[in-house]
């Protein structure tokens, strides 16, 4: 078996229940089952999508910093609650628990990595209080 290295930044790479493992471009149209893992550099809030909430229905999902300076924030689950704010520096990482809304906004351009089970999940566009 050759094994050859895997750009990140440009792939995902999909973690079956099985043991077996394998990546594919992201810009191949993918109904992967499994779990997944993506890396990406991230200049402005518009490459995490901060104007928007993010849920994973069927997983948690580990969000980690590994260069760079992120929040994470949990949209509040009652009204009247605030937004909870996890601050990440590099080599750090914080486990968004299942079916929990949440989005990215960044302090500093960021290398970010996160893993999850995609399945099911959706955006939702932010609306200020």
């Amino acid at each position: 078996m050759t094994i050859t290295s895997i750009e990140l930044f440009a792939s995902s790479i999909h973690l079956h229940q099985g043991g077996k493992v394998h990546a594919e471009s992201r810009t191949t149209d993918s109904d992967q089952d499994g779990w997944q893992l993506r890396a990406f550099h991230a200049k402005t809030d518009a490459d995490v999508h901060a104007d928007h909430w993010e849920v994973h229905p069927e997983a948690e999902e580990v969000v980690s910093c590994i260069i760079g300076k992120i929040r994470l924030y949990l949209r509040p689950e009652q009204a009247g609650q605030e937004e909870e704010e996890i601050r990440l520096v590099a080599g750090t990482a914080a486990i968004v628990p299942r079916g929990r809304w949440h989005r990215i906004a960044l302090d500093i351009p960021s290398n970010i990595m996160v893993v999850t089970l995609p399945r099911g999940s959706r955006l939702e566009k932010r609306t200020e209080a």
